[in-house]
């Protein structure tokens, strides 16, 4: 068994599209039609075979208050690898992304918030 799929919820599928694909760097895998939304999903260009984030639409009012109860507790709805992530919240930052926590170094663990303009906080982590 192995993860395929891990979904994401965004205010609005084409800015998060945008902001996944020109900001983080992923790569865009799938985007089917499927009426007012789509089945939109990105990978990493790393492993562009790998593990899909399909960037859900939040529509739904349990999505949106998931997403607002953890932004209002400061908790990341995800995390993702890179390799340093000092190196990550510099060139982010040079493009304008919103921290909410800088760079920390937590034992063999060092992590970093950013806001990801669609109504989610993520982290990024390395070892």
């Amino acid at each position: 068994m192995r993860i395929n799929l891990t979904s994401l919820h965004v205010d609005d599928q084409d800015k998060g599209l945008a902001f996944y694909t020109d900001v983080l760097g992923f790569v865009k895998k799938t985007e089917v039609p499927l009426g007012e939304h789509k089945w939109l999903t990105v990978v990493s260009p790393e492993n562009p075979d790998g593990t899909e984030l399909v960037l859900e639409p939040d529509e739904h009012p349990a999505a949106q208050a998931y997403k607002k109860g953890l932004v209002a507790d400061g908790i990341p709805a995800t995390s993702f690898a890179v390799d340093d992530v000092q190196a990550e919240y510099e060139r982010l930052k040079a493009l304008g992304v919103v921290f909410t926590q800088e760079p920390l170094t937590m034992g063999p663990v060092t992590t970093a918030v950013f806001d990801d303009t669609c109504g989610n906080l993520i982290q990024i982590a390395s070892q």
